[in-house]
């Protein structure tokens, strides 16, 4: 009986123990890379919506309500720019405007600038003009983004089809109306498929500290400057 304690069961439950607390130690290592991993995805999407939706307020004054409004401004959505012929580094080219616009000195802003793009067309090349003009937003936005598609916007990465939770309202602040908007992602979505109790700790943790048990962007219950809770 001793012989089969030490050679067998001894050993066995040594194994055992050492497997237990290398799988105490690795899971929660492999959770945290897996997590670091999802939420980097999670946050520059969050980012994307932040953007468009500054664009959208930029536009029209308030937040997109939904995502299907965020989405059809960045297909079909026109926004003004400012285009600029010339350098303000051009020290020639300053004085020159500079000049210029003395002599139209009963003309101010939009119409100024219209008689200068007027003057820049006609041949007078060495001038500095700032004129609006009309763009696609979807000419303008992630353009740098080959693969960039804006109906994955609406989707919680990782979670197999789950939607972003997006709200927006027009909150009175210190007598101002101020449009604010906020975008969700809760873990238990974005974390979906990963080990569950380590899930529940980490939920249990958020909401112990009262911070938002996964990540989002904005707040309607209080103007941020549309931080996101990462930053």
């Amino acid at each position: 009986m001793r012989k089969l304690l030490t050679y067998f069961i001894f050993p066995l439950l040594i194994i055992g123990l050492a497997f237990l607390l290398f799988r105490s130690i690795n899971e929660p290592m492999k959770f945290q890379k897996e997590l670091k991993q999802r939420q980097n995805v999670a946050v520059e999407q969050l980012k994307d919506i932040r953007t468009l939706q500054v664009t959208y307020r930029d536009t029209y004054g308030h937040y997109a309500p939904v995502m299907d409004s965020l989405i059809d401004f960045y297909n079909n959505g026109k926004i003004t720019i400012m285009r600029q012929i010339g350098s303000e580094d051009d020290s020639t080219a300053v004085l020159h405007t500079e000049a210029v616009k003395k002599t139209l000195r009963n003309l101010k802003g939009d119409k100024l600038m219209e008689k200068l793009f007027e003057l820049y067309e006609a041949g007078d090349n060495n001038l500095i003009v700032r004129i609006p003009q009309q763009t696609n937003v979807r000419d303008t936005l992630f353009t740098n983004r080959p693969g960039f598609k804006v109906t994955d916007l609406r989707y919680i990465p990782f979670s197999d089809g789950d939607t972003v939770i997006m709200k927006s309202i027009v909150k009175q602040v210190s007598g101002v109306d101020v449009p604010l908007f906020e975008a969700q992602m809760p873990y238990w979505k974005l974390l979906k498929g990963m080990d569950r109790q380590q899930i529940v700790n980490l939920v249990a943790e958020r909401e112990d500290t009262d911070r938002y048990p996964g990540l989002m962007v904005g707040s309607i219950d209080n103007a941020n400057n549309n931080a996101g809770n990462w930053e």
